[in-house]
């Protein structure tokens, strides 16, 4: 009893210290999350094998867990009762998003051992950026809410990261309707750029 009342006292649990740490993880584990999707993108097109353990995959790993993290610490705060509007707005945001991230990796794991390596329309691709686009608003919320700490430098970040994943996702859904002109660049890029339409 003693260890959890002293843990519970601890300066790192303080709610405002638990914002902080969400904070910046909902932020910085997106942003991890696509550059190591493009890395692998890039593995792709230089014909690398495709393996669950890939260098680009446990970044892209490690981006998920930084917002899984954030994730678990705001359901902390909400049990806790200690956040409310939109801070609790923000958090919320950052726990679905992170539950379609995971569920969407898996997802898009199970695909690449049935279907092969894809592009960037499948079934599983655009939850999962839907995932990010969700985390990233969260975060920007949560910050917005920070605006007077020092959490503020991040701010002009945040908002860029919500606005390319939001318009990369509204570039992968347009691609859905305008495929037979639109898949033809995409598809030099990527290689297999629409390979599931």
């Amino acid at each position: 009893m003693r260890l959890i009342q002293r843990i519970s006292n601890s300066t790192l649990v303080k709610s405002d210290n638990l914002v902080h740490i969400i904070c910046i993880l909902s932020v910085i584990g997106p942003v991890i999350t696509v550059s190591a999707g493009f890395w692998d993108a890039i593995s792709h097109l230089q014909k690398e094998p495709e393996f669950f353990w890939s260098p680009s995959h446990m970044i892209v790993y490690a981006g998920v867990s930084m917002t899984a993290v954030a994730a678990v610490l705001g359901g902390i705060l909400i049990i806790r009762k200690s956040i409310h509007r939109s801070l609790k707005t923000g958090v919320k945001l950052v726990m679905i998003g992170s539950v379609i991230q995971i569920i969407s990796g898996f997802g898009d794991s199970l695909s690449h051992e049935v279907f092969g390596i894809d592009g960037l329309i499948s079934w599983s691709h655009q939850p999962l950026e839907l995932g990010l686009v969700l985390g990233s608003l969260g975060g920007l919320l949560i910050l917005k809410n920070r605006e007077h700490t020092k959490l503020n430098l991040l701010l002009p970040f945040s908002i860029v990261t919500f606005l390319f994943f939001t318009i990369w996702l509204g570039f992968n859904l347009v691609l859905i309707f305008g495929h037979t002109i639109q898949c033809i660049p995409v598809y030099e890029i990527f290689s297999s750029g629409c390979a599931i339409l």
